[in-house]
């Protein structure tokens, strides 16, 4: 039997991570069956992604119409999201569109502030001060991309709503910068974001570091009920070593990366189909 609390949680964290998406400038459109989670000028997979719920075999034609088009006309290539076990009829349809399971499922674990989790730390983790806005972005952005994602970092950051808090955390190793999050507080769910490590650092713990500091020092604030996702079993793994537990699971679908979004032929041209009335 499912358990109350943890189901709960689990919606949290979801409505959660959809508010960062809205937090950094994207927006969710509910449609019958699903929530389309869209961010136009950040075209990847975290923040463009269709969490699907029930839709009935007689209607799974025009929800895909409905959420492909979306995205298709803004040349976004969404993943869809659906729990296990996916129905039958949804699998066909999303496979009859050129999509496919990824290997692994997306895991969403929840944690508890004032746990260190297991090991001993090596890099120091802060809050990040407002002075390194620059040095934030550079950990997820080329140069290019960079101005819009700063732009909304800092709005965020700065004027955040009312029940929301954004906070970019580092770790550093001395007075190296070697891994960076951003920590996204809604009412009392606090996801962890973007974990990222340097190149040249990476494999020696900094990431597990920097959540461990997350949790240890309760960065989002009192009373915050951490989450993270994982895509792997690996990662999954070490995050349950950090007092991290399983609250749900997704199957994610995606598009090939050598798929073509295009619309089909429109055929010979034909007299209108329509004409003003007189």
């Amino acid at each position: 039997m499912a358990d109350p609390v943890e189901d709960q949680e689990a919606a949290d964290a979801l409505q959660s991570e959809r508010q960062f998406v809205l937090a950094l400038g994207g927006f969710a459109l509910d449609i019958a069956g699903a929530t389309l989670v869209t961010h136009e000028k950040l075209p990847v997979p975290r923040f463009n992604f269709v969490e699907v719920g029930r839709v009935s075999p007689e209607r799974q034609t025009a929800f895909f119409e409905r959420a492909l088009d979306h995205y298709f006309q803004r040349a976004l290539r969404p993943t869809f999201r659906l729990r296990p076990p996916v129905p039958s009829h949804l699998d066909r349809g999303l496979r009859s569109f050129g999509y496919r399971p990824r290997p692994d499922p997306l895991v969403l674990l929840g944690g508890s502030g004032g746990r260190s989790g297991a090991g001993s730390a090596r890099y120091t983790v802060r809050v990040a001060d407002r002075s390194e806005l620059d040095l934030v972005a550079s950990f997820w952005t080329s140069e290019r991309e960079r101005p819009e994602f700063r732009s909304a970092l800092d709005t965020a950051w700065s004027h955040p709503n009312p029940e929301e808090r954004l906070q970019p955390v580092l770790a550093r190793d001395g007075e190296r910068v070697v891994a960076a999050a951003l920590v996204y507080r809604y009412g009392a769910a606090a996801g962890l974001f973007a974990v990222a490590t340097q190149p040249e650092a990476r494999g020696r713990g900094a990431a597990s570091d920097l959540v461990r500091g997350v949790l240890a020092q309760e960065l989002a604030g009192p009373g915050a009920r951490y989450w993270i996702t994982a895509d792997s079993p690996r990662l999954r793994a070490r995050l349950e070593l950090l007092g991290f537990r399983p609250l749900v699971s997704f199957d994610q679908y995606e598009l090939p990366p050598d798929a073509v979004l295009a619309m089909p032929p429109l055929g010979p041209a034909g007299p209108p189909r329509w004409r003003p009335p007189r």
